[in-house]
């Protein structure tokens, strides 16, 4: 595991973790909001000394490597090819890397890589002349159609099969990479056939599955996607996020569309930040991925009744996470694709600017579904719209959204009150938890001095493991996996150390090491000898007192002889 080790010291975790979450500086750490679970307040840490990350609301944990092949959800091997190629490191080919399940997904990912350049080279020959009209007529242009890897699946249903068969791939393989579809008779056919094919990309930039459109007029679904394969979970992909992410962080939004075409029309119109789910409602995951770029998030959906209620799905979900929503209805009844380009790119940025926020938009769906010139409709209207405030987790902005939705329906404040604590319901805020409170100010002095400086664990750790005190200490099995760390002679890494740990003394050294500290400020050897010397003097007292006690009880029980030795083992320490 020699090039495992290579590969962690030469690549920095603050810089991979900052790919996927937006962390902030805090002294040694960053600190962010996990991209695991669900949070508003952050408790997701990256330690830069010891290239670890810790969350203190789920638990989540790990070095680099872990890192990646959980949030990208894929294997050891993956994940280490991954870093590999993004930071230049030559990875040697090992056998022990490639277990099967590593093997199945590589194979499928190399399918889809075929499949994506035959469909490409479909669109671009002599079968592609309908699809090209299409596109054209849609205003896309070639340049667009190679930017987005736009294809086209022929009609005869066996051009992926025969090209699969020729790279030797097995019929496991095939029937596991979702492109093709086995015959109950025998045999394979193509998935998809007649369709524009569009590449679905995740966040890393690799194509794991498509969306077809169909061409035909009446061909139903309109849509088709890919299954779910080893590769390609519906529910954690967004599309175009892989090419937005950078805009999105730049901008301090994201733009959410409904479709394919949408994205590529408001992409090519200049306006970066776009994506889209992939043909499905909005999963807590997509949202979550969401939320790792951006706090501000502009829904700009279809008008019609489907697009309408598809946006009020998505905006609870992203309103539960904590995002801010604006929700954006163009004029004219258009879709985002089709108003940039009769409007412009700058017109549509002025309305993405000028979308209202999600309550004042639900407010005018309120107005315009109840009569609100008389006192019964504001009341209704404002009724309506009470459930998706209390949606809000946070008390004081649930209270601030409740008095300017009122009183844009003209609502009196009294009345608001009144309603508002009939349902409202108190959400507490998980908190970071205290471990480390139990320990003792020498305990954790000693520990992170071992924890951050290696001359301090080559003078400190031996004389360390001679002190019977260490056993009093609440820290004492993080210290025992210190010492056996030592012993074997390894080169100390934090996540070593963490393995060694049950789940709960994981948290309590997480809980020391991801303390709030100076930038800079680390435990030095004088501060760690301090404590030693603070350590052997309340052994040494502690010892004194013990004898004294021994020796008053040996006089009064007459133990003369006793008391003698025991006062001079007394002075001796005393001179000591």
């Amino acid at each position: 595991m020699e090039f495992v080790e290579q590969l962690k010291s030469s690549v920095d975790i603050v810089e991979v973790v900052g790919q996927y979450v937006r962390l902030r500086k805090a002294g040694t750490r960053h600190v962010g909001l996990c991209p695991f679970h669900t949070e508003k307040t952050p408790s997701f840490g990256v330690h830069t000394l010891h290239q670890f990350y810790k969350c203190f609301g789920c638990g989540a944990s790990g070095d680099v490597i872990k890192f990646v092949m959980e949030i990208e959800a894929l294997t050891f091997y993956e994940a280490l090819k991954l870093l590999a190629e993004r930071h230049g490191i030559p990875m040697p080919k090992r056998a022990e890397y490639s277990d099967p399940e590593t093997k199945l997904r590589g194979a499928i990912y190399r399918m889809h890589e075929i499949a994506e350049q035959i469909y490409r080279a479909a669109l671009a020959g002599q079968a592609g002349a309908e699809a090209r009209a299409y596109l054209a007529k849609r205003g896309v242009t070639p340049a667009q159609q190679d930017e987005f890897g736009l294809g086209l699946a022929e009609r005869s249903g066996q051009a992926l099969v025969r090209a699969f068969e020729r790279e030797g791939f097995t019929p496991e393989q095939m029937e596991q990479s979702g492109l093709v579809l086995k015959r109950e008779s025998g045999g394979f056919f193509d998935r998809f056939r007649g369709r524009l094919m569009f590449p679905i990309h995740n966040e890393s930039g690799k194509v794991i599955a498509f969306g077809g459109r169909a061409l035909a007029a009446g061909e139903e679904p309109k849509y088709l996607n890919s299954s779910e394969t080893p590769i390609y979970h519906k529910g954690n992909v967004l599309y175009n996020l892989h090419r937005a992410r950078q805009a999105v962080r730049s901008a301090g939004r994201v733009v959410l569309v409904e479709g394919y075409m949408d994205v590529i029309g408001v992409w090519s119109a200049g306006v970066r930040e776009v994506v889209a789910s992939c043909g499905t409602a909005l999963v807590a995951q997509q949202v979550r991925a969401l939320k790792r770029h951006a706090e501000r998030v502009v829904v700009n959906f279809d008008p019609d009744a489907a697009g309408v209620s598809a946006a009020e799905r998505s905006i609870q979900m992203l309103l539960e996470e904590g995002l801010s929503v604006r929700v954006l209805e163009l004029e004219g009844g258009l879709d985002p694709d089709e108003y940039v380009k009769s409007k412009g790119a700058d017109s549509y940025r002025q309305c993405l600017d000028k979308a209202p926020g999600y309550f004042y938009w639900l407010a005018d769906h309120g107005r315009a579904k109840y009569d609100t010139r008389t006192s019964e409709g504001r009341i209704a209207a404002l009724k309506f719209l009470l459930p998706a405030i209390h949606r809000i987790t946070d008390k004081l902005e649930r209270a601030t959204v409740a008095n300017d939705v009122a009183g844009y329906l003209g609502v009196e404040a009294g009345l608001v009150l009144d309603e508002f604590r009939k349902a409202a319901t108190e959400r507490r805020e998980r908190k970071l938890p205290q471990a480390a409170e139990t320990v003792k100010p020498l305990e954790r002095i000693l520990l992170n001095a071992v924890l951050d400086n290696r001359e301090v664990r080559e003078r400190v750790l031996p004389r360390l493991r001679r002190s019977a005190q260490v056993e009093q200490f609440s820290t004492r099995r993080i210290f025992q996996a210190l010492f056996s760390l030592d012993e074997s002679g390894s080169p100390f890494r934090f996540a070593d150390l963490e393995a060694r740990l049950e789940e709960a003394d994981q948290e309590l050294l997480s809980a020391i090491a991801f303390a709030d500290k100076a930038e800079g400020e680390q435990s030095t050897l004088e501060e760690a000898e301090a404590c030693l010397r603070k350590l052997e003097d309340d052994a040494r007292a502690a010892r004194l007192a013990e004898l004294k006690a021994r020796i008053k009880q040996a006089e009064r029980d007459g133990r003369i002889e006793e008391a003698v030795r025991l006062t001079e083992e007394l002075g001796r320490l005393d001179r000591a």
